[in-house]
């Protein structure tokens, strides 16, 4: 070996040992070192697993509409929650008897509802816009109605026009009483959610008329008569159609 190569370490051999070692090194390097791509990713992430989830937001906000105080304003869309579930469930109702009504005079009482379910729907948006101008959060999901109201599902499936109109009877006598007592709470507090409830009211009151005109004897009674469930109205209904046919 020449004397002046001792010590330096440049043999072939050793020389391409060296690249494999650098090569292997700029891999690792690779490997270890992240990439702009991954960290904008990482960093990304970050953001989005720290946004607050919807649960955590609040639902209402520390103001509502000038002139109220904030507990007044959202003591009213308490108020309206309550009447925006019962108007969600009188229009899916309306649609399930539109669906499912039958027999003689079929097509009047099928195509009588659909007009006032558009009313209602209009009905629905204006009260959620109320609550959401109140400073509260409206609640429309199917879990928030199912666990806000105080009724059960509409009883009747496929059945006649007049078992239905029975049981449309106690829907809106029960609807409307506490309509007007919601009437009654906001004109204590607000004249204007009280001039649009009155206004959902005297809408819902004349429907309720189309539908007992159809139960309307020429003396004045219903053929439902006095009854306040659903399918005890229907019987009644019927039981009278069979006897006036």
């Amino acid at each position: 070996m020449d004397a002046g190569n001792m010590g330096t370490d440049e043999s072939p051999m050793n020389r391409k040992t060296g690249r494999r070692k650098l090569v292997r090194d700029r891999r690792d390097n690779v490997d270890v070192m992240p990439t702009k791509k991954t960290a904008a990713r990482k960093s990304t992430s970050r953001r989005t697993n720290s946004m607050p989830t919807a649960s955590a937001r609040p639902d209402r906000t520390d103001f509502t509409v000038p002139g109220l105080k904030v507990a007044d304003g959202h003591k009213l869309a308490a108020l309206l929650q309550e009447r925006l579930n019962s108007l969600i469930d009188l229009a899916l109702t309306l649609k399930h008897v539109h669906w499912n009504v039958v027999g003689p005079h079929f097509i009047a009482v099928h195509e009588m509802i659909d007009p006032h379910v558009v009313e209602v729907r209009d009905m629905i948006d204006e009260t959620a816009e109320r609550i959401a101008t109140l400073g509260v959060s409206p609640k429309g999901t199917p879990g928030a109605l199912v666990a806000g109201r105080t009724w059960d599902d509409y009883s009747l499936g496929r059945a006649t026009t007049n078992e239905h109109l029975g049981a449309l009877d106690v829907v809106y006598d029960g609807l409307l009483a506490d309509h007007r007592a919601a009437v009654d709470a906001a004109g204590e507090i607000d004249p204007m959610t009280e001039d649009m409830l009155i206004g959902q009211t005297r809408q819902l009151e004349l429907f309720h008329w189309f539908i007992r005109a159809h139960l309307e004897a020429v003396s004045g009674e219903l053929s439902s008569g006095d009854a306040t469930k659903e399918t005890t109205a229907a019987r009644r209904a019927s039981k009278a159609a069979r006897k006036a046919g």
